[in-house]
């Protein structure tokens, strides 16, 4: 049997596959989060509770309303994308002049209402919505059995991480929200609708949380608390690539999966904090992160 550091080379590889997956839901989170900073320089701890209603979303939408998983991956984003783009409006807008402080305090404050809500209805317990029937099943790669939901999870979250990057980055539409974010008076001049642009960026990143929350739901238990329970993972997987770096988003949490999938094969103990741990060691070393700019 071929061993990897005193472990078995099939163990080795099945941790590297599911911390590749955790990974893929840290990058789909961060980079949401990476794109309302970024280009809005809002602290958005409500995040969390978007990746949250993503998921209720879709769970009640399959209860109550019979959608199927395909429709609610499309319509649940879309609903709280424009949620969001409603909070924007109404009250981050009137505190966009004042310190980051104060978006963060009041993207806190609504986050515990959402979460303290759903509670209230709810209760704490946590529920799933099935596997979609396509997408049942697994292969059988060698040294695990990989359930075909799990594959899907990490193309999706891939796809649309390159997807967004691109977006930003590479096209037209990108240039505008980074020049509207960076001198609005002067697009304004030039006839672009820099409030429009901004609404439509902050519901873009939200709507990337409750993607995830979708694709999310039928691994892990849907309960008001799991945004609140992720959120400061993905905070410090947020501060290690670089507030506001969308490439260093997507790269961090890939890596920071792995990392942590590493440490549950070799020490267990620290796999909950050994994130943290990168991030202490990145702020001493490189305080921009590892793919920001310094200041």
């Amino acid at each position: 049997m071929t061993m990897i550091f005193g472990v078995p080379l099939a163990v080795f590889l099945g941790q590297l596959l599911l911390g590749l997956i955790n990974g893929a839901f840290y990058a789909l989170l961060s980079l949401g989060l990476a794109v309302i900073f970024g280009l809005l320089k809002i602290v958005n701890f409500a995040h969390g509770a978007m990746y949250m209603l993503g998921a209720f979303a879709t769970l009640l939408g399959m209860r109550y309303l019979g959608i199927n998983y395909w429709t609610a991956l499309l319509l649940a984003p879309l609903i709280v994308g424009l949620f969001g783009m409603l909070l924007e409006r109404t009250m981050l807008r009137r505190i966009a002049h004042l310190d980051h402080l104060y978006g963060l305090l009041l993207t806190f404050g609504l986050a515990l209402i959402f979460e303290g809500t759903l509670v209230n209805f709810f209760g704490v317990s946590g529920a799933r919505y099935p596997t979609p029937e396509l997408l049942q099943g697994g292969f059988q790669t060698g040294f695990m059995f990989l359930p075909k939901y799990r594959a899907f999870v990490l193309v999706a979250a891939i796809a649309v991480c390159l997807f967004t990057w691109y977006m930003i980055e590479r096209t037209r539409l990108g240039a505008y929200l980074r020049a509207g974010t960076e001198n609005p008076a002067l697009m304004q001049a030039f006839g672009v609708n820099v409030p429009l642009l901004i609404t439509l960026t902050y519901g873009f990143g939200v709507a990337l949380a409750a993607f995830a929350g979708v694709l999310a739901a039928p691994l892990y238990p849907v309960s008001p608390t799991m945004g609140s329970n992720l959120l400061i993972v993905v905070f410090a997987v947020v501060v290690i690539g670089g507030m506001g770096s969308i490439l260093g988003a997507v790269l961090t949490g890939l890596g920071m999966g792995l990392i942590e999938g590493l440490t549950k094969v070799y020490y267990p103990e620290a796999a909950n904090t050994v994130i943290f741990l990168v991030m202490i060691l990145v702020l001493l070393l490189r305080p921009a992160g590892l793919f920001g700019k310094e200041a």
